[in-house]
């Protein structure tokens, strides 16, 4: 039998229609987030956590059927610690992958690089980290606290009697926006309490920065002029593994120069000798140390999924897993994953979090959550000192005159 070409042009679009028909339908039944963390370079010690607990999110709602009835797969990108990368994966998920929500970030250089993109493309960025406000965007929902429930709190905690009765302070962070901003309302806020400027020291190293002997030393010298002193740390990423190895070196110890940390968590000091850091203290909204029967099972199904009994737990991943279901519970309610829907939707949604408090979503999308304060234990672990009742953030700090007259709605 003679083919003439027509013939074959025929029989081969025939195959291509053919073979589309299950990929098309595939895709119909495939709702695609993204999932933006660093994987690789200084900052993989602390979002690699974040990226599991979302894999863990999705397997488990996949088991259960998935949402509105189709399959959730997340598409997950290494931006390897480079912010400007974040900005491109963050482009490429939006515009050639699709999806529907993107969860990720940890650094606010991370997020502020990435904010053009998702307010460009209108997607929707579901942010897990305390941060330090002074932001408002319609395309994030911001997961964890800003200064006015956190930082705020524990720094009076600090100047309490509970808390030692400190009277000069440290500001000890990483050289970028979260730790500069926020220790600009920090030391707003003490001058505030009378706080004088000679009682305040405050200090920016690199990311990735080692070589903490000097600092270390100086601090050191800082707290021996006669007044109690404390160290509030904003440090981020695997520069704590050396900062706190170099306290324990040089003997600060937590009853001569407590130090709390807002970037430290139960991640970060798994690979320490902690012994000598017992006494210092962090401040989050979450401690895996949390006793209650909602933070058992959370910690069961984390180590049922990764098959390690020894896998810990801590504050941003339980934002993630708050967030990732604050968004299908939107997603559910307005049956669809249109962005402006769920954007619409989500306002007001509530979920009892691992820490047994009720995590709300409010119009400012920011989060309504309790502030807690631990102090690290030999085991690694902290054991609560302080806790409060949730408190609903102001986004634009009350201590900075220039947000006077900003609206804080809630």
């Amino acid at each position: 039998m003679k083919l003439t070409r027509r013939m074959l042009g025929a029989g081969v679009a025939a195959l291509v229609m053919a073979g589309s028909v299950p990929l098309a339908t595939a895709a119909e039944d495939t709702i695609k987030i993204g999932v933006l963390h660093s994987l690789s370079g200084t900052m993989a010690i602390s979002e690699t956590i974040l990226k599991d607990v979302i894999l863990m999110e999705v397997d488990e709602i996949n088991k259960k059927g998935g949402l509105l009835g189709k399959k959730v797969e997340a598409v997950v990108v290494d931006p390897a610690s480079n912010w400007p990368l974040f900005a491109e994966k963050a482009r490429e998920l939006i515009s050639r992958e699709k999806v529907a929500a993107v969860f990720g970030c940890w650094t606010s250089v991370s997020r502020k690089s990435v904010l053009p993109v998702f307010e460009e493309l209108d997607g929707l960025l579901f942010y897990p980290l305390e941060y330090e406000g002074e932001e408002s965007s319609k395309n994030i929902f911001y997961g964890s606290s800003v200064p006015d429930n956190k930082a705020i709190p524990a720094v009076e905690y600090l100047m309490s009697a509970d808390g030692g009765s400190i009277k000069r302070f440290v500001l000890e962070g990483t050289d970028y926006v979260y730790p500069r901003t926020s220790n600009k309302i920090i030391r707003a806020f003490l001058k505030s309490k009378g706080v004088a400027d000679e009682d305040i020291r405050e200090n920016y190293t690199p990311f990735g920065f080692n070589d903490w002997q000097t600092e270390v030393s100086a601090i050191k010298k800082f707290g021996s002029e006669g007044k109690p002193t404390a160290v509030i740390s904003t440090v981020n990423g695997d520069a704590n593994v050396p900062f706190y190895k170099e306290l324990g070196n040089q003997g600060v110890k937590a009853t001569d120069i407590p130090v709390i940390a807002f970037s430290v968590g139960e991640e970060e000091l798994k690979g320490l000798d902690t012994t000598p850091l017992v006494g210092h203290l962090a401040g989050w909204s979450y401690f895996m140390s949390v006793n209650t029967p909602e933070n058992k099972a959370f910690i069961k199904k984390w180590h049922d999924y990764t098959k390690d009994p020894k896998r810990v737990t801590n504050d941003p991943m339980e934002s993630a897993y708050n967030l990732f279901r604050l968004w299908t519970q939107a997603v559910k309610k307005a049956g669809s994953t249109d962005v402006d829907k769920v954007r619409e939707a989500i306002i007001g949604e509530k979920v009892v979090s691992p820490t047994g408090y009720e995590v709300v979503m409010n119009k400012n999308h920011h989060v309504t959550k309790p502030v807690m304060i631990g102090e690290v234990q030999a085991d690694g672990q902290f054991e609560i000192v302080y806790q409060s009742k949730p408190v609903a953030p102001k986004p634009w700090s009350p201590y900075l005159p220039e947000n006077a007259k900003r609206n804080q709605t809630n």
